[in-house]
């Protein structure tokens, strides 16, 4: 569980399922491909508005997602400077944002990269209190963490799979 190769292979399991959660909003078929585009540029307007009130769900949910982005950042370029780590959060965030309106399977909204960004920033600060924590084990720790978290995946998405045959 020390070694970087573990952690890229759990990075990219939590990227496939981050995108499996952003682009396919967690399912194996898409219904509504191509028939729903809606953009919002203004910051907590429409789609994290519901009712006239501010829906903390669904901001809270995005940075949940994305701060284990920020861990693994923080974990496989501990030398990199932070905004090089936080480049990449933000351009996945507006990468999939981007692609939900050329695709037309969700809301293009300003909101959800602040609030991705956000998460990614909450997850290296997470690493910096890891590795204060942990010193020289930080990189073992995040394998083991991240190695339940895959397994749980995992298995979730293997029960919706064969709950849906």
């Amino acid at each position: 569980m020390k070694s970087k190769k573990m952690t890229y292979t759990l990075f990219g399991i939590y990227f496939l399922a981050l995108a499996w959660l952003i682009l396919l909003k967690g399912q194996f078929s898409l219904p509504n491909f191509g028939f729903y585009r809606n953009i919002n540029l203004i910051p907590l307007k429409g789609s994290a508005v519901v009712n006239g009130k501010i829906d903390l769900d669904e901001i809270l949910g995005n940075v949940f997602i994305f701060f284990p982005y920020g861990i693994f950042m923080g974990t496989l370029y501990p030398e990199t400077p932070f905004y090089k780590k936080l480049l990449p959060i933000f351009l996945t965030s507006l990468a999939f944002e981007t692609l939900q309106y050329i695709c037309g399977i969700g809301a293009t909204d300003i909101t959800d990269i602040i609030t991705n960004t956000t998460g990614g920033i909450i997850g290296l600060l997470l690493y910096l209190l890891l590795k204060k924590l942990f010193k020289e084990r930080t990189l073992a720790m995040v394998n083991r963490i991240s190695f339940v978290c895959a397994l749980f995946l995992i298995s979730f998405a293997s029960v919706i799979i064969i709950y849906n045959l």
